[in-house]
């Protein structure tokens, strides 16, 4: 019943801003968490960050913290994710989950999946 729908990435220079896009269809968010992870090639799923629908409380890895802003527009059941000072380490497909109740930083955890998509930064 719920689908979500990643889109916004691409190729970016180092130093530049990205903002992805997560759009939710099905019903609406309350109650829920949703969190944003990444994937490198050969590499385990990361915890980016995680916003909390009802109260905007948001959670940030300290890898990205100070860079990224997460933020959702009630209206239209979408979450983003703004990059900004990128850096070659983060380039991954990027992917946006949902669950009930708290944000979480396992992968493990979440219910609802988008497909994903690539983040790549040149140098």
């Amino acid at each position: 019943q719920v689908q979500l729908v990643e889109s916004g990435g691409g190729l970016v220079q180092a130093g530049g801003s990205l903002r992805l896009s997560c759009a939710a269809s099905g019903r609406t968010f309350s109650g829920y968490a949703m969190g944003w992870f990444r994937q490198a090639p050969g590499k385990e799923r990361e915890f980016v960050g995680g916003i909390h629908w009802n109260s905007g409380r948001t959670y940030y890895a300290d890898s990205v913290k100070g860079r990224f802003t997460i933020s959702k527009d009630n209206a239209k059941n979408t979450v983003y994710l703004e990059m900004n000072s990128l850096r070659p380490e983060d380039a991954a497909v990027y992917y946006c989950a949902a669950r009930l109740f708290a944000v979480a930083i396992v992968s493990t955890q979440y219910k609802y999946w988008g497909q994903g998509t690539q983040v790549t930064v040149s140098s």
